[in-house]
């Protein structure tokens, strides 16, 4: 599991780290991780649906950031619980894009074992930072 869970870093909300050896493993990480703190099980996320998106950012971590915001935007809009697939990320003029795959379903009570539901990710304690090994990101979200 390329990520774990903040329990000093925000009471009313959660946090987690996430890591992974190219900057594409820990999006993917990251994304797990958000998605963990909504459905216990995320094997129960059967891939059904699927969904394309690009994303500019300026720097690697509103990158990160904003591929995060989008997969809370499915999960509100669509009811659709998505998993990144496939994530490429390159520079592009002045910053940064990410050519992200996600697949998933619609949120089933019946199968999804539902915990908590996320808001919003925060800028609270924020950051994304290269590391020996490859790359780590802190990230809270608003429940």
């Amino acid at each position: 599991m390329p990520y774990r869970y903040l329990d000093d870093i925000a009471i009313a909300d959660a946090a987690f780290e996430a890591w992974g050896g190219t900057l594409e493993e820990m999006f993917a990480s990251a994304a797990d991780a958000l998605l963990n703190v909504m459905v216990k099980d995320l094997s129960s996320i059967r891939e059904r649906t699927y969904r394309h998106f690009r994303i500019e950012e300026a720097q690697t971590d509103l990158l990160l950031f904003q591929v995060l915001q989008k997969l809370i935007y499915y999960k509100d809009a669509e009811q659709l619980l998505a998993r990144i697939k496939s994530v490429r990320i390159a520079p592009h003029g002045d910053g940064w894009t990410a050519s992200v795959e996600s697949a998933g379903e619609a949120i089933d009570p019946d199968r999804h074992d539902l915990l908590v539901d996320v808001k919003a990710v925060t800028l609270h304690q924020f950051r994304v930072e290269t590391t020996p090994d490859g790359w780590r990101a802190t990230v809270v979200v608003d429940v």
